[in-house]
Protein backbone atom coordinates (compact mmCIF):
# COMPACT_ATOMS: atom_id res chain seq x y z
CA UNK A 1 0.00 0.00 0.00
CA UNK A 2 1.46 3.38 -0.93
CA UNK A 3 1.46 6.36 1.41
CA UNK A 4 -1.43 8.19 -0.25
CA UNK A 5 -3.63 5.09 -0.09
CA UNK A 6 -2.64 4.51 3.53
CA UNK A 7 -3.71 8.02 4.51
CA UNK A 8 -7.01 7.73 2.66
CA UNK A 9 -7.74 4.24 3.99
CA UNK A 10 -6.87 5.23 7.56
CA UNK A 11 -9.27 8.18 7.38
CA UNK A 12 -12.08 6.04 5.97
CA UNK A 13 -11.51 3.29 8.53
CA UNK A 14 -11.27 5.59 11.53
CA UNK A 15 -14.45 7.38 10.58
CA UNK A 16 -16.24 4.09 9.93
CA UNK A 17 -15.24 2.72 13.32
CA UNK A 18 -16.58 5.82 15.07
CA UNK A 19 -19.87 5.73 13.19
CA UNK A 20 -20.32 2.01 13.80
CA UNK A 21 -19.72 2.45 17.52
CA UNK A 22 -22.41 5.15 17.60
CA UNK A 23 -24.78 2.79 15.76
CA UNK A 24 -24.13 0.09 18.33
CA UNK A 25 -24.85 2.49 21.18
CA UNK A 26 -28.09 3.59 19.51
CA UNK A 27 -29.19 -0.02 19.01
CA UNK A 28 -28.72 -0.71 22.69
CA UNK A 29 -30.55 2.51 23.64
CA UNK A 30 -33.49 1.66 21.38
CA UNK A 31 -34.16 -1.48 23.37
CA UNK A 32 -34.95 0.64 26.44
CA UNK A 33 -37.28 3.09 24.65
CA UNK A 34 -40.91 3.14 25.77
CA UNK A 35 -43.06 1.03 23.45
CA UNK A 36 -44.78 4.09 21.94
CA UNK A 37 -41.45 5.63 20.93
CA UNK A 38 -39.73 2.48 19.71
CA UNK A 39 -41.26 2.35 16.20
CA UNK A 40 -40.13 5.88 15.33
CA UNK A 41 -36.75 5.31 16.95
CA UNK A 42 -36.30 2.13 14.95
CA UNK A 43 -37.08 3.89 11.66
CA UNK A 44 -34.61 6.66 12.45
CA UNK A 45 -31.91 4.19 13.54
CA UNK A 46 -32.28 2.20 10.33
CA UNK A 47 -31.88 5.41 8.32
CA UNK A 48 -28.66 6.20 10.22
CA UNK A 49 -27.35 2.68 9.73
CA UNK A 50 -28.11 2.87 6.01
CA UNK A 51 -26.21 6.17 5.79
CA UNK A 52 -23.20 4.55 7.50
CA UNK A 53 -23.45 1.63 5.08
CA UNK A 54 -23.41 4.07 2.15
CA UNK A 55 -20.21 5.63 3.52
CA UNK A 56 -18.67 2.18 3.87
CA UNK A 57 -19.60 1.45 0.26
CA UNK A 58 -17.90 4.66 -0.81
CA UNK A 59 -14.81 3.63 1.17
CA UNK A 60 -14.84 0.20 -0.47
CA UNK A 61 -15.10 1.63 -3.97
CA UNK A 62 -12.36 4.15 -3.28
CA UNK A 63 -9.95 1.77 -1.59
CA UNK A 64 -10.90 -1.78 -2.64
CA UNK A 65 -10.05 -2.95 0.90
CA UNK A 66 -11.85 -6.21 1.74
CA UNK A 67 -12.29 -5.15 5.38
CA UNK A 68 -14.83 -2.58 4.21
CA UNK A 69 -16.75 -5.32 2.35
CA UNK A 70 -16.90 -7.32 5.58
CA UNK A 71 -18.12 -4.26 7.47
CA UNK A 72 -20.84 -3.67 4.88
CA UNK A 73 -22.01 -7.27 5.07
CA UNK A 74 -22.14 -7.30 8.88
CA UNK A 75 -23.90 -3.93 8.97
CA UNK A 76 -26.48 -5.15 6.45
CA UNK A 77 -27.12 -8.12 8.70
CA UNK A 78 -27.45 -5.76 11.70
CA UNK A 79 -30.01 -3.67 9.83
CA UNK A 80 -32.11 -6.77 9.19
CA UNK A 81 -31.85 -7.72 12.85
CA UNK A 82 -32.98 -4.25 13.95
CA UNK A 83 -35.93 -4.52 11.57
CA UNK A 84 -36.91 -7.76 13.31
CA UNK A 85 -36.25 -6.21 16.74
CA UNK A 86 -33.36 -8.53 17.62
CA UNK A 87 -31.29 -5.75 19.16
CA UNK A 88 -28.72 -7.85 21.04
CA UNK A 89 -27.77 -9.77 17.89
CA UNK A 90 -27.73 -6.53 15.89
CA UNK A 91 -25.23 -5.05 18.33
CA UNK A 92 -23.06 -8.15 17.96
CA UNK A 93 -23.09 -7.83 14.15
CA UNK A 94 -22.12 -4.18 14.42
CA UNK A 95 -19.15 -5.14 16.60
CA UNK A 96 -18.09 -7.54 13.83
CA UNK A 97 -18.43 -4.67 11.35
CA UNK A 98 -16.11 -2.59 13.55
CA UNK A 99 -13.55 -5.40 13.32
CA UNK A 100 -13.58 -5.23 9.51
CA UNK A 101 -12.85 -1.51 9.54
CA UNK A 102 -10.24 -1.93 12.28
CA UNK A 103 -8.36 -4.38 10.05
CA UNK A 104 -8.13 -1.71 7.34
CA UNK A 105 -7.03 0.90 9.89
CA UNK A 106 -4.31 -1.40 11.26
CA UNK A 107 -2.82 -2.12 7.83
CA UNK A 108 -2.84 1.59 7.02
CA UNK A 109 -1.36 2.48 10.42
CA UNK A 110 1.60 0.20 9.75
CA UNK A 111 2.41 2.02 6.51
CA UNK A 112 1.99 5.44 8.12
CA UNK A 113 4.17 4.40 11.05
CA UNK A 114 6.92 3.13 8.71
CA UNK A 115 6.98 6.61 7.13
CA UNK A 116 7.19 8.31 10.51
CA UNK A 117 3.73 9.86 10.24
CA UNK A 118 2.35 8.32 13.44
Amino acid sequence: MDLTAAIKNYQFADRAKSELIVCSQLVMALESFPEKERAGGKRMLIMIMEAVRAELQMALHSSEQSGFRKSIDFLSSAISLVESEQYGLASLRISEAVTGSTTVAQASWQVLNEHGLL
